[in-house]
């Protein structure tokens, strides 16, 4: 199991939402997920699947580029891939606030696959 950085963001605009980031340090680039709500315990959040960040998010903080809001760090940690597909991503945080399980699915199979469910379990094992 290889460990890797991830980073959630609460994100400034058009309201307020979290982005939840994971390193891809092969590819250098954070996968990333758009989460109506902030993750917590047992709680079923909607998601939607983003196009890949750059890796400056893993530690930045502040405006956005193109007037798109404010971002602000809320957690941030390491974690290690459980198990990933086309159509799943569960993964093992730890972080300051988020420790345990946390596994995004597909749901929709539409031309863009951009919806997906994130639900967070507390110190759960895989």
């Amino acid at each position: 199991m290889t460990t890797a950085r991830y980073v959630l963001l609460e994100h400034t605009w058009r309201g307020v939402h979290w982005d939840l980031m994971f390193e891809d340090a092969a590819r250098g680039v954070l996968r990333t997920w758009r989460l109506a709500t902030r993750p917590d315990d047992g709680l079923d959040v909607e998601a939607r699947k983003l196009p890949d960040h750059r890796l400056v998010y893993l530690d930045y903080e502040g405006p956005v580029a193109g007037d798109r809001g404010f971002v602000r760090r809320v957690d941030a940690g390491a974690f290690a891939m459980v198990a990933e597909s086309e159509s799943e991503f569960r993964a093992r945080l730890k972080g300051g606030q988020l420790a345990g399980l946390i596994a995004l699915r597909r749901t929709d199979s539409g031309p863009d696959s951009s919806g997906w469910t994130c639900l967070f379990r507390r110190g759960k094992r895989d």
